[in-house]
């Protein structure tokens, strides 16, 4: 498997309560590297832009207000099979459904404030990683 690098997200529900480092230690523990990060507080506009993805689905308003709201943490993961390996460590988008031990698990409060966002394919990893980072910040 090759090394990979993805984009997460610490959203706001899991900075409000300061979840980062116990966050940062499950991606570190499953063997992924943090290679950039930084605390910033999305506008509307710019919340908007990152998930314009979803702008025609009926949750995108709420999205965007929810990851608008507070300070998130946005991070580069790196390592074998970074994107997969994030999206086992995150669990189910519904916590619900999450396996026992992953962060939405642990942490989310429901299936909007799930704690964690992770890219889901390398062309989107590339694109989201650009978003927030350029490469003088990546530095792993």
């Amino acid at each position: 498997m090759a090394t990979e690098r993805t984009l997460s997200i610490i959203k706001p529900d899991a900075t409000n309560r300061n979840l980062t480092g116990k966050i940062n230690a499950k991606f570190e523990d499953a063997g992924l590297r943090i290679v950039a990060q930084k605390r910033i507080k999305l506008s509307m506009e710019q919340a908007g832009k990152f998930y314009e993805v979803h702008a025609a689905r009926p949750f995108y308003g709420e999205l965007c207000e929810f990851m608008a709201s507070a300070p998130v943490v946005v991070q580069v993961l790196e390592g074998e099979g970074a994107i997969a390996k994030n999206r086992e460590v995150m669990g189910a988008t519904n916590p619900k459904d999450a396996a026992a031990g992953t962060i939405r698990a642990e942490f989310a409060l429901s299936v909007g404030e799930n704690s964690v966002h992770g890219s889901d394919a390398p062309e989107t990893a590339a694109q989201e990683i650009a978003f927030f980072f350029s490469g003088l910040e990546l530095v792993g």
